[in-house]
């Protein structure tokens, strides 16, 4: 049966790594309620008028039209086969109203949480350092370069780190993960839809789990 992933993790338990996966290696599209919102937000159309109007406001985006803008774009050709939701459902709101889209569209839903530890994320976010120059990422806990603070394939180039890559702000964004994101992890905990994958492990690894859960052989 086809199914619906929707994807959580913290920020930087690399949700967006294996949604990529999924979608490369399983031709389930990723479907990004932002991405969804920056696009539409330019369309001059009655829709994309109003959430302009919402997203320029500051306010979110109301949970009927969230979930509207969700309906519309998975009822694409491509989301025929089941698909995989990033940054939705954010609300247990918008939870009931995914069940019952699924529901409509006959796919199963199962939920699944890329678990890592607080203190291992804030070193992956806290040591990540890129190239500006090929674009390779280093962490200088995890995966430094052989220098320090320079790139192996251009030890010329100093490589960039995020000024939101420090340890008061992940902490914040943290903070505000757990607090938006633990209703979510009850509700599909109480359905029995969630399912949880070690998120410590390397990309390979954290990949074959979530391929198992999408494809029925878990």
């Amino acid at each position: 049966m086809s199914k619906i992933i929707v994807l959580m993790g913290a920020p930087g338990a690399g949700k967006g790594t294996q949604a990529r996966l999924v979608q490369e290696r399983r031709g389930l599209p990723q479907i990004s309620t932002g991405d969804i919102f920056r696009v539409m937000k330019l369309a001059e159309t009655p829709l994309g008028e109003r959430l302009r109007a919402i997203l320029e406001s500051g306010t979110l985006v109301p949970d009927d039209l969230t979930i509207r803008v969700v309906e519309e774009r998975t009822s694409q050709p491509d989301c025929l086969n089941g698909y995989v939701l990033d940054g939705f459902p954010r609300t247990t709101a918008q939870a009931d109203m995914l069940e019952t889209l699924a529901a409509a569209q006959g796919h199963k839903l199962v939920a699944v949480l890329i678990d890592v530890p607080f203190e291992i994320l804030e070193r992956r976010v806290t040591g990540r350092r890129n190239c500006p120059v090929c674009g390779e990422i280093y962490n200088v806990y995890l995966k430094p370069p052989k220098f320090d603070e320079v790139c192996d394939v251009h030890p010329e180039v100093k490589l960039n780190r995020r000024a939101d890559d420090n340890a008061e702000t992940i902490k914040t964004r943290l903070a505000k993960y757990e607090q938006e994101t633990q209703p979510i992890l009850d509700y599909y905990e109480k359905t029995g839809r969630l399912r949880r994958v070690d998120g410590t492990r390397d990309t390979a690894e954290i990949y074959a789990d979530v391929e198992k859960i999408v494809t029925g052989n878990e």
